[in-house]
Formats: C-alpha cells, structure tokens, sequence
C-alpha cells in the first residue's frame, strides 16, 4: 500500500474520528487516502491556524490527541501558533505537515530554498513540540506514528510534528505491516518518596488553620478530574484555582472558592494571602497567578507543590516541599487520607469575604451592561452547553470571574500563548468532540482574527453560540495605556475599528442580534437559545471604558488589587 494510505489506516486504527486541514499541493496525497481508505471526517477550514486551533480544541475535550494536517511552506508555519498554545498548555495533538519531494530538500547546500515552499519546518517547530520529525525514510513511518501518540499523552501532554516528503507518501510498501496496537508497551512511574511526602503533609495538615488547595491545568491535562472532585470531598480543604483550572469544581460547590491571580476574585486573593498551608496540584505558579512579590507569596506558608515535571517546582516560588509525581497517582494516594480535621471557621472566614466583594460589584460604576453581571446571565440560559470557549481579553477575565459552571461543563481557554482568536476555531474542535452546544466568548479585537471559521460553522452546521462582547476597542491593552501611557491610545482606539459582526454573522448565514442596554439580554439570550441544535451570534455592546477589575497591583502582595491599589511598577504582562 502507499504510506499515505497507512497513516490513514493508522489513525482510524488509534481511534481517530476528525482531521482538520486546509488543502495544499503537498497533502493531496494524504487527504485522498483518508476520504477513500478510512470514516474518518476531513473538516476543511479556512487557515491552517484555525485549522490547528480545532485540533487543540478537539485535545482539550477529549483528552486525546487532536489532528491537523497542512502542506508545506505557509500552511506548515501557519499552523505554529496554535502548536504553541498546545505546548504550553499541556494539549496533546499531532500535526502531520506535508514535504517537498527528498530530491528537492536543500540538504547541507548552502542556499536558502531548493524546492517551491520548502521550509525546515521541523527546525522551526522542535522548541515548541514533545517531538518533531522529517520522515524521510517510508520505512521509520510505523515507528513515528506510533512514538507520537505515546509522547503526545505520556507525562506532562503536549504536540508532536511528524514531515512527511510527498514522493515518501505516494512510496509503495508492501513489508509495512500496522503495530499492535494491544502490545504496546505500557510504561509505569514510580514515585520515589511518595509515601514519606504524604505523611509529612498530613501532618501539616492537621496543624493548619487556613488550609487551600491551588488546582491548576495539569489536573485535567492529567486526566484525573474525577478523582479530584472525590478528593476535596474526602479532604474538605477548600479550592483555589488558576484560569487553566476554572472548570475543575462546579460553580456551586461548597469548597470552590474562587479564581487567583492578576485579575482573579478579590476574596480569592485575600483568602491566598490568609492561607498558612497550600497545597499546588498542577500549577505552575507563574506571575499571572502570583504577582512579581514572590516573597509575599511565599510568606510563612507551608507550600507542598506536586508537579509531574521537575522544572517547574522551586522555579519562581522557592522553599516549597515538592513532589515530582503524576497527578492521578498521587491523588489517588491521598485520598486515602483520613481523619483530618475540619476547617468549618476557614469556610466561614472565605464566605464573608466573598460577600464582601463580590464579582458583580467591582464594576458597579459601569454605564450599560456590566460585563460580570452578564457572564452570570449568560451561564443561566447556556446550561445544556458542554464549554464554554473563551478568547483572550478582558472578556476573557470577565468570563473567568463570573461564569457558573455546571459539573459537565469545561472552560476552555488560551493560557500559556493567550493567542487572540483561538476561541472560535477552538470550539469546533471541541463541538465535534463533545457533539453538544458550545458557546464562544469573544472580544470585538480578537474575533476578527479568524472571524473567517463562520463559514466552517455554516457548511458543518455546528451548534456553537458566539457572544461577542464588543467594547469598540482593544480593551486590555486600552487598561494598559491608561494606567502607563497616560492614556494615549495608539492602536487601541485610534487607529482601531470592526464591522458590525450581527451583519457578518447574517450575511454567513447565520441568526444574530445585537444588545447595547441591561433591559435587552434576558430577552437576546432566550433568542439565542430558542434552537439549541443552530448557530447564533449576539453581540453584546459594553463601555469601552470598562476595565478589567480586580486587577493586582503589579509588585505588591496578591491581596492588594487595582483600583484601591496602585502598581509599584509597569508589569511585563
């Protein structure tokens, strides 16, 4: 058979149900064998970004490598954005790109480019990939197939690039034969010290008075969100989170306290700053989430931080007492934990805090539609939705602050990379994952980015509803040029413009409506919702002058927080 048609046949053989890609020469051969040799659905998109941002979105869902493919040259660099954000947010996916012919790669002459769109795209991916290949031998194909859907979701998960040449797909082989799949090898961690770290926390644990527990993306990277609901309900510590871990307990849980971090609730933040032992599960502990005061971070806590990578403990905050394990196994040894104390005060401390500050509040000068109220509305009429995908931004804040989520329900969002317009292209991914409504939230700024995925919307008739939060304006760099610019606006507002995306969204095809008063959402939302099964935009008019509040005061401790606080220093992020 041709190895074009054993990749197809492979990939069905693992399980996979979607591709996505936008066609190029040096595909064709690929793209052929999997429409005529496999079931496997082609979603053809409209750029090779959006294309890898719906694998991305497909691996967040799933937990299983998502798929793009894209030819050589520009389709093949097109796709490094969204290989990134996979990177740095722990996504498995593989990205199959298409070669020039082996007698038309350059090799070790020394020129620049010897076939049409070469480009040494394996270079150029490998430090944002596990892995990154040239196939230039048909024989080593069954071998990189195989060690990338084992590297893509073993240890910490993350992209794989496999360059396939195009004269090495249409190659005839006939002592190829497929793995099994069944023996492959399983490899088994073990963690050195496991039982020891445990004693020494649970010791910890019963002396503390204001435990927490930070959760951070690597519990769902890790597969272990299950189990980590079962914990905190053996354990009754409560949870903190990072914004790659807003869906790991539903809104409503007794124990979830509230988003950390640079824009993160304010009662959360204080609750930080009170706890005397923390307990980090999956997270990195960057400046988002810790302020540039490290040390007041830090403070006189006990931190036991658990990671599966070694890098990342005692990295920016120092003097922590770690543990280098996979989260599942170590969550499923401390829940046999017992006898801990209860923290019945702690829990009554958070909840005046919280009703001291709430999240709908913070923004209470706003003319119009108050974006924290909104998330809160929206969350209301969008249960049946299976995620809600978030794009960078203010919005983004908003949506982190102030969404309710149900226990099914996952928040799906750019962190790492904190790529503008991802979200839409992300949520097809996970729409044909999960086969259920989703809802995208974006800003007006970062939806033009790949505004051009509505039609992929339309030809696949996908249930996605895309709230637009329009405040004319880039609005968190606006944040920014107010507080350090003295408000000159270049390329926010001056210079910036958008086009009414209700008369976009018409002219695809799709229903939309617009809302500029509070009076108006019950009313657009219900509109929205009225056909579950049909896509919808509603564009939803803010104040430009709306900030993203509470924001840390950059270079002082996590509790003091923009606007009652000022920052020390112009922040890097």
């Amino acid at each position: 058979m041709k190895i074009s048609d054993y990749i197809a046949l492979y990939l069905e053989k693992r399980g996979v149900t979607h591709v996505y890609e936008v066609a190029g020469g040096m595909i064709t051969f690929l793209l052929d064998s999997i429409q005529q040799r496999t079931k496997i659905k082609i979603i053809s998109m409209h750029h090779e970004q959006a294309a890898a941002f719906a694998a991305e979105g497909f691996g967040r869902m799933t937990g299983n490598p998502g798929i793009a493919l894209a030819t050589s040259g520009p389709g093949a660099t097109n796709l490094l954005t969204a290989i990134g954000s996979c990177y740095f947010d722990s996504v498995p996916a593989i990205f199959i790109t298409g070669q020039v012919n082996r007698h038309e790669q350059k090799g070790k002459r020394a020129i620049r480019q010897l076939g049409f769109q070469e480009t040494d795209i394996v270079a150029i991916a490998k430090p944002i990939t596990k892995a990154a290949w040239l196939a230039n031998d048909p024989q080593d194909i069954p071998r990189l197939l195989e060690e990338a859907f084992r590297l893509a979701v073993s240890g910490r998960p993350g992209p794989i690039l496999i360059d396939v040449p195009m004269d090495v797909q249409r190659c005839d082989v006939s002592d190829i034969s497929f793995l099994d799949l069944s023996k492959s090898p399983v490899k088994k961690s073990r963690t050195i010290g496991l039982n020891s770290y445990i004693g020494n926390l649970e010791a910890d644990l019963k002396k503390a008075k204001r435990p927490l527990i930070l959760a951070g993306g690597g519990i769902q990277a890790s597969n272990c969100i299950s189990s980590f609901r079962a914990l905190i309900d053996i354990l009754q510590i409560p949870v903190i989170y990072s914004l790659m871990a807003v869906d790991v307990l539903p809104y409503k849980h007794r124990l979830r306290v509230g988003l950390i971090g640079s824009y993160g609730n304010r009662w959360a933040n204080i609750a930080m700053s009170q706890c005397d032992l923390l307990l980090v599960l999956g997270s990195r502990m960057d400046v988002r989430q810790t302020g540039a005061d490290t040390d007041s971070f830090k403070g006189d806590r006990t931190i036991y931080h658990v990671d599966c990578e070694a890098g990342e403990l005692n990295n920016r905050i120092t003097g922590c007492r770690v543990l280098k394990a996979d989260l599942s196994c170590f969550i499923r040894s401390l829940a046999l934990m017992r006898s801990l104390p209860k923290w019945e005060n702690w829990e009554v401390e958070i909840r005046n805090l919280k009703n001291s500050w709430p999240d709908t509040t913070e923004l209470k000068e706003v003319d119009g539609i108050n974006p924290n109220i909104f998330m809160h509305q929206l969350a209301s009429h969008a249960t049946s939705a299976a995620a809600f995908v978030v794009d960078v931004g203010q919005h983004q804040m908003w949506a982190a602050q102030s969404l309710d989520l149900s226990e099914d329900q996952r928040l799906l969002t750019s962190g790492g990379m904190g790529a503008m317009g991802s979200a839409l292209p992300i949520a097809i991914g996970a729409c044909f994952a999960a086969s259920r409504t989703v809802v995208v939230i974006a800003g007006d700024g970062g939806f033009q980015l790949n505004i051009q995925e509505l039609q992929t919307i339309v030809r696949n008739k996908l249930p996605i509803k895309i709230i637009i939060i329009n405040n004319q304006c880039y609005g968190m760099v606006r944040q920014f040029q107010d507080s350090y610019f003295k408000g000159r606006l270049q390329s926010t507002v001056w210079g910036y413009s958008a086009p009414s995306f209700r008369k976009v969204a018409m002219a695809y095809g799709i229903a939309a409506a617009s809302i500029e008063v509070p009076k108006d959402i019950d009313s657009a939302l219900k509109a929205c919702w009225e056909d579950p099964s049909v896509p919808f935009l509603l564009e939803v008019f803010v104040s430009p002058r709306a900030n993203a509040y509470p924001k840390m005061a950059f270079g002082k401790p996590i509790s003091e927080m923009e606007p009652q606080a000022r920052p020390l220093d112009m922040e890097g992020t």
